[in-house]
C-alpha cells in the first residue's frame, strides 16, 4: 500500500513525503517507532514517540508490541502529522513528539 501526504509547504518548494514502505521498528533507546518516508530519491527516518502514540490513543501501555500496534492502527493519521512535521524544512530525521499531535 503506499501513502502519500501533500502537506501544505511555505517557501520550500514543493516538497512531498511518501511512505511506500510498510516498514517500522520498535526504537528502545528512544522509545518510539521508527519508519520511512521519501521525497523523490532522498530517504527521511521518522520517529513518532510513545507520548505522541499516547495523544492519539489515551491510555496506550510502554509495552513494544502495544506501540506498534497503535501505530499500525492509525497509520494514516501519523503520515499527516510526519508530513507536517516534514514541511517544516529538510533534515535527516524527524521525530515527531505529543505537541505535534492535534
Amino acid at each position: 500500500m503506499w501513502f502519500s501526504a501533500r502537506p501544505n509547504v511555505r517557501n520550500a518548494g514543493n516538497m512531498t513525503v511518501n511512505f511506500p514502505n510498510q516498514s517500522r521498528s520498535y526504537d528502545a533507546t528512544r522509545k518510539g517507532i521508527r519508519f520511512w518516508g521519501y521525497d523523490r530519491s532522498m530517504e527521511a527516518s521518522f520517529l513518532v514517540t510513545a507520548d505522541a502514540l499516547r495523544r492519539i490513543v489515551p491510555g496506550l501501555a510502554s509495552e513494544a508490541a502495544d506501540l506498534l500496534s497503535a501505530f499500525d492502527s492509525n497509520r494514516e493519521r501519523i503520515y499527516a502529522i510526519a508530513a507536517m512535521v516534514y514541511s517544516r524544512g529538510h533534515r535527516g530525521s524527524y521525530d515527531l513528539i505529543a505537541a505535534d499531535v492535534r
